[in-house]
C-alpha cells in the first residue's frame, strides 16, 4: 500500500514530497520488458576523469558544458565523465569547471574516445582580493534574495535532463530507475510549478532482496525540481524560517574567474524542528547563489521520521540517519539556470525481534544537459508525469548497453556499474 504525502504546516523538501516508503509484501518479481527508440542522430562521444592537478583526487560533480552552447553534462562522484556532442559541433571547445578551481578549456579535438584525464588547477583566494567584505550575513543574504529577479532567468524553458535514483538495502541495490526527462522550466519569479514529460526511460528492481518491506521513491523527479531553491525558496529559506538560522561569511572561493563568499548557516539555539546546515557558494558581483550543498538535522531521530515517514511494519523503528542535498546552477547571458541536483537520504531500520538492523540508501540526481527558451508554457496534461509519480513504475527494461543513444547522462559510479552488468548478465540468460 502506497504512502501518502503527509500534511505539514511548513514548506520543507521533505514535508512536500520527498521520498517516502512504502510498504509491500514479498513475492513480486523485476520487470523484464525492454523500451528503446532509434536515435538517428550521429556524434562523438568522449570519455574520461577530472582530477585535481596536485592532490590527484576525483572531482565529483565537475561541469563541462561546449563552449557556445547548452549542451553540458556533469561528471559523477568518482570524478567519471561521458560527453555526447553532434558531429557538426566536434571541433568545438569544452569547458570543465570545478568549485575553487580554474576553469580548463579544451578542444574536442585533442580529447580521445576514451580514457581522457582531465587535470583543474587548485584557485587560492585571500580576503584581500575583493575590496568590499560584506560584515552583516543577514543583511547579505537579504540581498541574495531580493535579487533573484535580477540574477535568474524569468523566461520559460525547455530543458533536457537525466535523472537517475538508485535505492540499497545495506551495500546491495534493489533498485535502479534512469530517465530522460523533458523538463519544462518555469520563470524563476512565477507561482507556476515546473513540469515534467518522460521521453525514455529504463528500470530493474529485484523486490526478493528487500524482506518485508519495500521503498520506493515517491515524486523524486519533482523532488529533484524542487531543489531549486531559488525558485523555491519556500522550501528551506522563508522569510519566517530565515530567522531560525546562524549565518556566517566563513571564506571567499572561486568558480573560473568568479569570485565567491562561502557563506555557512545552521540552525540556532531557539529553533526546535529540525532544520538545515551547510554551505551557501554566492557570487560577490550579482549575489547571485551558484551553488548549495546542505544536511537536515536529524540529531532528533524521531522527529526526524516524522517528517519522512507515513507507514511503517509493526515492530520496526524506521527513521533517518543522513539526509544531504546539493543543487548547482549555471550562467548564461548574465542569467544563471537551474543546472544540477543531488539528494541521498540512508534510512535506519531497528527490528524488535530481530538481531541485526537493516539499512536503506535513496539517492536521486538529476542534470540539465541541453535546454532552449520555450514558447510552450505547459507540457499536456496527458504527457505531464504525477507530481507523486513513482519512476520504478513508469518505465520497465535494462537490457541494451547502447539504449540511450544521442543522450547525454552522468556516467554511473563503479558500484552501479558493476549492479548493471548483473542486470544484464540476468537479462540475457533468463
Amino acid at each position: 500500500m502506497k504512502t501518502q504525502i503527509k500534511s505539514r504546516c511548513n514548506n520543507h523538501i521533505h514535508g512536500i514530497l520527498l521520498m517516502l516508503i512504502v510498504i509491500l509484501c514479498i513475492g513480486l518479481k523485476a520487470e523484464a520488458n525492454f523500451i528503446n527508440t532509434a536515435d538517428s542522430l550521429k556524434y562523438k562521444q568522449f570519455k574520461g576523469s577530472v582530477i585535481d592537478m596536485e592532490s590527484r583526487k576525483a572531482l565529483g560533480f565537475a561541469t563541462m558544458t561546449l563552449e557556445g552552447t547548452n549542451l553540458s553534462t556533469v561528471a559523477n562522484s568518482e570524478g567519471e565523465f561521458s560527453f555526447k556532442v553532434p558531429l557538426n559541433l566536434a571541433t568545438g571547445n569544452v569547458v570543465v569547471s570545478y568549485l575553487g578551481h580554474k576553469d580548463k578549456i579544451l578542444s574536442l579535438t585533442v580529447l580521445k574516445p576514451e580514457r581522457n584525464r582531465i587535470e583543474l588547477e587548485l584557485l587560492t583566494v585571500t580576503l584581500s582580493t575583493i575590496s568590499v567584505h560584506p560584515r552583516d550575513p543577514d543583511m547579505l543574504m537579504s540581498a541574495i534574495m531580493n535579487q533573484r529577479a535580477q540574477n535568474y532567468s524569468q523566461d520559460q524553458n525547455k530543458m533536457i535532463v537525466f535523472y537517475r535514483e538508485t535505492i540499497k538495502k545495506n551495500k546491495t541495490y534493489v533498485s535502479l530507475s534512469e530517465a530522460v526527462l523533458d523538463l519544462y522550466k518555469q520563470p524563476c519569479l512565477s507561482g507556476r510549478s515546473d513540469q515534467i514529460e518522460l521521453s525514455k526511460g529504463r528500470k530493474s528492481t529485484d523486490y526478493t532482496r528487500l524482506d518485508t518491506i519495500t521503498f520506493k521513491l515517491q515524486g523524486g523527479p519533482y523532488t529533484s525540481v524542487l531543489l531549486d531553491i531559488m525558485k523555491n525558496p519556500e522550501m528551506v529559506f522563508t522569510e519566517e524560517m530565515m530567522k531560525n538560522y546562524d549565518f556566517t561569511i566563513e571564506n571567499i572561493s572561486k568558480i573560473g574567474d568568479r569570485l565567491m563568499y562561502v557563506i555557512d548557516f545552521k540552525q540556532n539555539a531557539n529553533s526546535k524542528e529540525p532544520l538545515y546546515y551547510g554551505k551557501l557558494y554566492v557570487d560577490t558581483e550579482s549575489l547571485a547563489i551558484i551553488s548549495a550543498t546542505f544536511s537536515l538535522n536529524v540529531e532528533d531521530k524521531f522527529a526526524a521520521s516524522d517528517l519522512f515517514i507515513r507507514k511503517k511494519p509493526m515492530g520496526a523503528k524506521v527513521y533517518p540517519t543522513e539526509a544531504t542535498y546539493q543543487v548547482n546552477y549555471r550562467e548564461k547571458g548574465g542569467k544563471w539556470f537551474f543546472g544540477y541536483s543531488r539528494a541521498e537520504i540512508i534510512f535506519k531500520i531497528e527490528w524488535k525481534k530481530r538481531l541485526f538492523n537493516t539499512h536503506y540508501a535513496s539517492t536521486i540526481e538529476m542534470a540539465v544537459t541541453d535546454w532552449t527558451k520555450s514558447p510552450v508554457k505547459n507540457a499536456k496534461p496527458t504527457d505531464r508525469l504525477k507530481p507523486y509519480v513513482v519512476m520504478m513504475d513508469e518505465v520497465s527494461g535494462f537490457a541494451d548497453p547502447e539504449f540511450w543513444g544521442v543522450y547525454n547522462v552522468i556516467e554511473p559510479e563503479k558500484s552501479i556499474e558493476q549492479a548493471i552488468r548483473k542486470i544484464q548478465r540476468k537479462m540475457k540468460y533468463n
